[in-house]
């Protein structure tokens, strides 16, 4: 692979393609937590770009209002809400926001985590407050925010909650115990969470995303790693958050219906199971 091919993907812009059509999404309110950067960042403007409403849920308020800017001027409405997703008072305070502004809730996608600047170190060096940390943020801001939602899910009768993990599950990768599980408690929630809000209409399931590079700068993942990580894929090129956001559309929309705790891994055939 080239130079030009990994580690240096322009997002300073997203230029969404416009030949993804699911009509079902339109008018959809779409919550995206930690959706004012990165991965996030790119779901907010594909959705967009389908005639739905993106909220973006973002702990860093400035961010977030900057990507629903990005939205207005580009592809429609959007709603930045300030967002401590690790706060149950903040989790409920978005969905109250949300329900105030748009009179309901489609779609979850808990997107929010602790990764770009953790430390990688092996789990005994771990430093106990960044542990604290990740379970904070990736497991219980999930909980706290489907729980949040559910209630206007249930009384519209439909619903899809997204939880994002991670193909470090699968592999085990050593100096990430706090990503990795925190990432894996995502599978047995959506698991759970399927079975219990079926009689809903409302669907779970778990989204992994492979290796990718955005805007955000990620010291933990090296450019050398990206090249090794993407050469042991089945597709050996750099996914990029195009190829995401597709993903996340599909399964937010009517058209997977009937899919529900499942993990739907979009990482370029690097993990098969």
């Amino acid at each position: 692979m080239s130079e030009t091919e990994i580690g240096n993907i322009d997002y300073t812009t997203i230029d969404v393609d416009k030949h993804v059509t699911y009509d079902s999404l339109a008018g959809r309110i779409i919550i995206i937590t930690g959706g004012g950067q990165g991965i996030g960042r790119g779901y907010a403007h594909y959705f967009a770009a389908q005639g739905a409403i993106p909220v973006i849920a973002e702990y860093n308020g400035e961010n977030g209002e900057r990507v629903a800017h990005e939205v207005q001027e580009k592809q429609g409405q959007a709603l930045a809400i300030q967002t401590d997703v690790a706060d149950i008072r903040s989790a409920t305070s978005m969905a109250e926001k949300t329900l105030s502004a748009f009179g309901r809730i489609d779609v979850l996608i808990n997107n929010a985590a602790v990764f770009s600047q953790i430390t990688m170190a092996p789990f005994w060096e771990l430093p106990v407050e960044e542990w604290d940390r990740a379970v904070q943020v990736n497991v219980n801001g999930a909980f706290y925010c489907s729980r949040a939602v559910v209630p206007a899910m249930q009384e519209a009768r439909w619903g899809r909650i997204v939880n994002v993990s991670s193909g470090t599950t699968v592999m085990g990768r050593p100096n990430y115990l706090h990503y990795v599980t925190t990432k894996s408690a995502m599978i047995g929630m959506s698991r759970s969470m399927a079975r219990e809000l079926g009689p809903w209409n409302i669907t779970v399931n778990t989204f992994w995303p492979g290796v990718m590079q955005t805007e955000v700068e990620r010291p933990s993942v090296p450019k050398k790693m990206f090249e090794v990580l993407t050469g042991n894929q089945a597709l050996p090129r750099q996914g990029t958050i195009h190829d995401l956001a597709k993903a996340m559309l599909f399964l937010c929309s009517d058209e997977a219906a009937y899919i529900t705790g499942q993990n739907m891994l979009t990482d370029g055939g690097a993990n098969m199971i």
